[in-house]
């Protein structure tokens, strides 16, 4: 099959490395001149370019949740003004979330970009910003109380600024002068795009640029439906739960999929995840959207450059109004980004049923960011900053462990913020950043570690974390076991609070000398911990990754505590004796939170190093030592 129709096809390969450069060199440039380090370092941005109609050409690397939010904010500004109702000099700007999906923290700057009198697609960057007003702690209940909402406007019209809308933006800013930087920043970004798209339409034509650009779209498209070809006809269907909405604390809140293949179609049915909650943490409907895309791409075509329109035209999605996912005015939105994580998660525990070679055990699926704010000792100047994203431990599959210390899937290509440059900026100091072990969930294949980080104040500032999967814990898959959950801890007077129950923490005071201490999760396990080979088990003990202790206890493998050596005879017995409290524990991952008599306690081989919760505010999962520490209670062992 001719996929390339008319176009040349080596042109078509010119053009789809065109437009990749493109969008990397938008992406450069908004890096080398924005003021904060949440673009500059983190990268919590994305820059694309669109055809006429919206439809995505090329995003550059960077956030996949914004894949569809970025392509229906551009259409949303072509539905306001119309194809005829933009110039060249135009520039659109929105943060409104019910468009971009997310929160009013991401504005998105849109150019026009015309060539030979005709529009011929948009430029657009969509960036964080530490702030837009709005309260600086605490749960928020309505949009109102985020900040400043924008609607689609013309932030610049025929090449003049609307001075009105600048003065209206820095008057509703904390730190105007690093805003503004920021603004200016996208705008740089959406300029090179137009500048450099242009100058591939000259070089090659224009007819012939936009053809390849439809090639392109096609090639992605037929690649997308052999893939899907590839899976099983069926219904798979999964069910997860997040820990909850931050106001009614413990009250889980159930995400439900269900996916239908049939030929080269796939659908994504979210009807069943929950309705939008009075916490923040819902997101509008064009991220549910991105849920399925994202996880559709994993699974079809992941390593296929540049993304674009044409690899999701055989993917449908099901997305009522008025979900977690599909929220609609006025609920709030600010932290958006945690609840889809959870949401590709089970997308692909749903394909498991399916495709098992294919997908992984669940991941820590959380930013876990700590919020900073506070006072500069020598000027008393307001600092707003973060401390993350922290990384942890995604899940593995069936082929290998999961990766550590990776970001989650929100957030792709985003980093965290070099220590150096936060103590050099700000009153903190990071006593410690390490693998935290035993945190991978066992299995055949071991789940990839979390991750801790010790932030201790040298002034005193106000610290925020929204972290979720604390208690509902990354799965395992095929036998695997959970991996450990997220948590925010307190050290006050050189105590560490372990009484918490959850890892959502507000407007927490951490005065000079004290410290707070993040732990990312994680990922699950791959198949039964009792089947790793002893030589696999003995290398992640003699690096540190699982502990003498839990290598017995949960993999079976007994090894001499000085020279590791192992004891093939206790080895053999003890794996015979942990195949039944193993099914147990299985069968005990996910489940509602279940208080137990403490006599069942007793029914646990001599010396076993894991008991089972007897929390009601938690799952009721077998919990690791520092499980045991985060609840007061000491392990048997």
């Amino acid at each position: 099959m001719n996929t390339t129709g008319s176009a040349d096809p080596v042109l078509v390969e010119i053009i789809r490395n065109g437009v990749i450069a493109v969008t990397e060199e938008m992406k450069i440039n908004l890096m080398r001149t924005a003021y904060n380090m949440i673009i500059y370092e983190a990268l919590d941005f994305t820059v694309g370019v669109f055809t006429a109609d919206g439809d995505t050409i090329s995003i550059g690397l960077g956030l996949p949740m914004f894949i569809r939010g970025m392509s229906e904010t551009v259409k949303a500004k072509i539905r306001k003004y119309g194809k005829d109702g933009f110039a060249p000099g135009d520039i659109l700007l929105t943060n409104d979330a019910y468009t971009t999906g997310s929160h009013l923290n991401h504005l998105t700057f849109t150019i026009p970009i015309f060539h030979e009198d005709r529009l011929v697609g948009f430029s657009c960057c969509m960036a964080h910003w530490p702030d837009v007003g709005g309260t600086l702690g605490g749960v928020t209940t309505d949009i109102f109380s985020e900040g400043l909402q924008i609607p689609i406007v013309k932030y610049v019209r025929a090449g003049v600024v609307n001075d009105e809308i600048h003065e209206i933006i820095r008057m509703n800013v904390r730190l105007p002068e690093r805003a503004m930087g920021d603004l200016r920043a996208q705008i740089t970004a959406v300029k090179t795009g137009e500048r450099r798209f242009t100058e591939l339409l000259d070089r090659y034509g224009q007819a012939s640029v936009l053809d390849c650009i439809d090639a392109l779209m096609d090639i992605a498209e037929v690649a997308a439906r052999e893939r899907t070809r590839a899976i099983p006809d069926g219904v798979y269907e999964a069910e997860s739960f997040m820990d909850d909405d931050a106001i009614d604390l413990g009250k889980r809140i159930p995400i439900r999929v269900k996916v239908i293949v049939k030929g080269d179609e796939l659908t994504v049915d979210l009807t069943d995840v929950s309705k939008q909650v009075r916490g923040f943490y819902n997101s509008g409907a064009t991220t549910g959207v991105a849920c399925a895309q994202v996880a559709f791409k994993c699974i079809t075509s992941p390593t296929d450059y540049p993304v674009n329109e044409g690899s999701f035209r055989n993917l449908k999605v099901i997305l009522p109004p008025g979900s977690i996912v599909s929220a609609v005015r006025p609920a709030p939105m600010r932290w958006w980004m945690t609840f889809p994580m959870t949401v590709v998660d089970t997308i692909f525990k749903a394909l498991a049923q399916a495709i098992p070679d294919q997908v992984i055990a669940g991941h820590h699926a959380d930013l876990c960011v700590a919020l900073i704010d506070g006072f500069q000792p020598d000027t008393n100047q307001l600092f707003i900053t973060g401390m993350g994203p922290l990384g942890g431990g995604w899940g593995a599959k069936r082929s290998e462990d999961g990766v550590s210390a990776t970001v989650c899937i929100n957030d792709g290509d985003t980093h965290n913020s070099p220590h150096e440059q936060l103590e050099a900026k700000y009153p903190l100091m990071v006593e410690r950043h390490a693998l935290l072990p035993d945190s991978g969930g066992p299995g055949l294949r071991r789940g990839g570690l979390g991750v801790e980080c010790v932030v201790q104040a040298l002034n005193d500032f106000n610290v925020n974390t929204s972290i979720e999967r604390a208690v509902c814990l990354p799965w395992g898959l095929e036998g695997g076991l959970e991996g450990s959950g997220n948590e925010m801890l307190m050290r006050r007077d050189g105590v560490v609070n372990k009484d918490v129950p959850n890892a959502k923490l507000f407007r927490a005071r951490v005065k000079t000398g004290d410290a707070f201490i993040l732990r990312s999760g994680g990922g699950g396990g791959y198949g039964s911990p009792l089947e790793r080979s002893l030589d696999e088990v003995r290398h992640d003990v003699r690096e540190g990754y699982v502990t003498l202790a839990a290598a017995r206890d949960y993999y079976g493998v007994v090894l001499n505590p000085d020279s590791l050596e192992l004891d093939e005879a206790a080895t053999r017995a003890q794996r015979d004796s942990l195949r039944e409290v193993h099914a147990r524990r299985v069968a005990d991952q996910g489940k509602a939170p279940i208080k137990i008599a403490q006599k069942e306690l007793e029914t646990l081989p001599p010396g076993h190093l894991a008991m089972r919760c007897l929390l009601p505010s938690c799952c009721g999962r077998w919990h690791a030592p520092r499980g045991f520490e985060a609840m007061g209670v000491d392990a048997q062992d």
